[in-house]
């Protein structure tokens, strides 16, 4: 009796080398037929094709074992079946379609009319004309679009090393993030060979992980490398989706960062490429995380290109409205969203986070748009399918995983709901900085009332771990404050220069009249917006006021309760000429320029000295919430977490509530034996003030005065010890670290 093809047993969903072929499956659960498209390109330039019709559907996969395909092989889908877009189904065989499990794609999209479903024209890059609900477009769109490539994963991870052999597993307390661009890193690095410059291969050169190592962090988290397409918009406007966050392909890694001679190669190269950097990476002890972005693709909207999933299994993949004629349900701003609901589109970000993390070696991932991916029928859920996958995953549940806890559906702010052990981005830290350090003190030096906001009772709560948002759960506090990735600027917005040097955004060079970007920056220019005129005497104190608040906000990030994540460049100042959106800037906007300034420099030294204290002394890299309550061995006077006001007297109820009061000591202790105490001294006020310093008869101890915000790491040997109680005088608008360690 024949088998069901619903009953035969099917290879897994992609495109896997075997002795002697290949095995084909993929998804087109509302298609009649599939046939795999193998293409050989001719020395004229056009494109042989020859077409293998697949098996299935078996449970809505076609597959097929194909002799005689080695490779490098390309390929691609056509799928058959009806064309109906008010229901949803989009099939037409015309389009040639990138195979979601891709492990290599070559190519881009060269926006001809072709690459539609739909009958459209075109009168330039990116601009597609037509109606998305009309007849099927006949023609092939194979020469226009990317293609997918055969890659022989086992056979590389056969002869290279194995990038996960040398993971570091960097506990999460001593974890500090450095969020970077491939591209933008080294591309202007000087010591980076020229050949190398803008590629994986730079990434781990010896001179760039020299940087890091001796900054002091502990994980790289790159922007996304995920193979991706341009929006129609900036291909329309000559500009490229430079940050990455338009996926192509989720196996495949991005070709244009690999070198020259890997992409001449081939895929395969690509691949090895980015494994070799990452090994690179863990041999210096540091970690490397993905941002990874599963809650779109590059499709767009209704009348997006046909490139893949859309002409796949469109009602499968894509979330819809449930209205007739069908219309996708954006909850990410891109036109589209993954439907996450689908057990299919949770099995591919699984697949594909397995893949990164197996064969790459990569040691965690950074997801855009996280609450798309706990969307169910009913909005979000922290125990949704796939957050309960990460949780349980033997690939994945030891890795690092950070959400942005947010997208712009309905609920879309679900900062502190995410399930442990996800980390997630704290942009309540991100706020509360800005707003303390600048937007206050903005208020101040234009004479206007009191800021009039929480005074310093947000600020302390993000200082303590955000214990707020990171401590519900069940037990309460298990999560810890290493729960909250604590930032103040991240790729998305001002740099950390930026948001002292410029009150409005600029953003001109992106083609959109200013309109992109956020104007909520919570940021200030000192007295004039930019750099200003060197030859003008007030240049020179403004921006020496710019340079201490940039070390404001370097120290509270650096020195704060939680997993600080740093933005490439801010450790020396780096411009983006007040662009906040610099998305489609390929170029030295973006890029970090390392030809530093003496101010840079010093900015560099004091953000090292910084990441050196957070290192050396337990008490500023607690993993659990701080409880207020005494240590073990210590008196009842001794808790680990205390608040004092500038007499040195504890913080009361009425202090906490009043929003003018602008100075605030926070002292960290740490059950560590020997270890030192920790004061941070913040003072928001314009004018000095006389403090004494906390910890009044404790005879054990002296503070030693160990960082700055005025002198950075200067003349630091110069002050002398001072007893708890002993008054001092503290700069307007500064921060100031003292250290107790044990007499004697």
């Amino acid at each position: 009796m024949p088998r069901s093809p619903r009953h035969v047993a099917t290879p897994p969903l992609g495109v896997h080398v075997t002795p002697d072929g290949v095995s084909v499956a993929v998804l087109a659960s509302h298609a009649t037929a599939v046939d795999l498209c193998l293409i050989d390109p001719a020395r004229d330039g056009s494109l042989r094709e020859r077409r293998v019709p697949l098996d299935g559907p078996s449970f809505g996969v076609w597959h097929a074992h194909v002799p005689d395909v080695a490779p490098g092989q390309r390929y691609g889908f056509r799928v058959h079946g009806t064309w109906d877009p008010a229901a949803g189904l989009r099939h037409n065989p015309a389009k040639l379609l990138v195979d979601p499990y891709a492990r290599g794609v070559v190519g881009t999209v060269d926006w001809d009319a072709s690459i539609a479903g739909y009958v459209a024209t075109s009168d330039g890059p990116g601009a597609l004309d037509g109606d998305e609900l009309g007849p099927a477009d006949p023609r092939d769109s194979a020469p226009h679009v990317p293609h997918s490539v055969v890659v022989d994963v086992a056979g590389l991870r056969a002869r290279t090393p194995d990038p996960r052999a040398n993971r570091p597993y960097v506990p999460w307390r001593d974890t500090v993030v450095y969020e970077a661009h491939v591209r933008g890193l080294t591309m202007l690095h000087p010591d980076v060979p020229d050949e190398l410059r803008g590629t994986y291969a730079a990434l781990g050169h010896p001179a760039v992980v020299e940087h890091l190592t001796s900054l002091g962090v502990t994980a790289v988290e790159l922007l996304p490398v995920h193979a991706k397409a341009d929006e129609p918009h900036l291909a329309a406007l000559d500009l490229t989706n430079y940050w990455g966050y338009n996926t192509l392909g989720f196996f495949a890694p991005e070709p244009s960062y690999a070198t020259r001679a890997a992409r001449d190669a081939g895929p395969d190269a690509v691949l090895d490429e980015i494994r070799t950097a990452v090994h690179a990476l863990h041999e210096a002890g540091i970690e490397v995380l993905l941002d990874v972005v599963y809650n779109h693709t590059c499709e767009g909207g209704d009348d997006g290109p046909q490139l893949s999933w859309r002409g796949l299994d469109n009602t499968s993949y894509y979330l819809h409205d449930g209205n007739v004629p069908a219309r996708l349900l954006d909850t990410t701003g891109t036109g589209n969203t993954l439907d996450f609901r689908r057990p299919r589109v949770v099995q591919l970000a699984l697949d594909s986070l397995r893949y990164w993390a197996d064969v790459v070696g990569v040691d965690g991932f950074r997801f855009d748009l996280a609450v798309t991916l706990g969307r169910s029928w009913d909005g979000f859920e922290p125990d949704h399918p796939f957050l309960v996958g990460l949780q349980t995953d033997p690939s994945l549940a030891n890795l690092k995983l950070v959400a942005e806890p947010w997208d712009v559906g309905p609920g879309g702010w679900r900062t502190g709901q995410f399930p442990a052990p996800l980390a997630e981005w704290n942009d309540r830290f991100r706020d509360a900085a800005r707003q303390f350090w600048l937007a206050d003190v903005a208020r101040l030096h234009r004479g206007e009332p009191g800021p009039g906001h929480d005074g310093v009772r947000d600020l302390a709560t993000r200082l303590a771990g955000s214990a707020d948002l990171f401590g519900h759960g069940d037990p309460p506090l298990a999560r810890g404050p290493v729960a909250s990735v604590n930032f103040v600027t991240a790729h998305d917005g001002f740099t950390m220069r930026d948001l002292v040097t410029y009150d409005e955004k600029h953003n001109e060079a992106n083609g959109e009249d200013g309109r992109d970007g956020s104007p909520h920056n919570r940021s200030w220019n000192h007295g004039f917006e930019g750099v200003g005129d060197p030859r003008d005497p007030g240049t020179a104190r403004i921006a020496a006021l710019r340079a201490r608040s940039v070390r404001n906000l370097l120290a509270t990030l650096l020195l704060s309760a939680g997993t600080p994540m740093l933005t490439a460049g801010d450790e020396f100042g780096r411009t983006q000429g007040g662009n906040n959106n610099a998305y489609c800037q390929d170029g030295p906007t973006s890029w970090v320029d390392w030809d530093l300034a003496p101010w840079q420099r010093e900015l560099l030294e004091s953000t090292r000295a910084l990441l050196a204290l957070r290192r050396e002394h337990p008490a500023l890299t607690m993993d659990a919430f701080y409880r207020g309550t005494p240590l073990p061995g210590d008196a009842p006077s001794q808790p680990d977490l205390s608040w004092y006001d500038a007499a040195g007297e504890p913080f009361t109820h009425d202090d906490w509530h009043d929003p003018e009061t602008r100075t605030l000591q926070m002292l960290r202790r740490t059950p560590v034996v020997g270890s030192s105490h920790v004061l941070v001294v913040l003072n928001g006020a314009l004018s000095p003030m006389e403090v004494a310093l906390a910890g009044r008869g404790n005879t054990d101890r002296r503070w030693r005065r160990a960082w700055s915000s005025r002198e950075g790491t200067r003349a630091m040997a110069e002050h002398p010890e001072r007893e708890p109680g002993e008054r001092v005088i503290l700069d307007g608008v500064s921060l100031v670290v003292y250290l107790a360690a044990p007499r004697g």
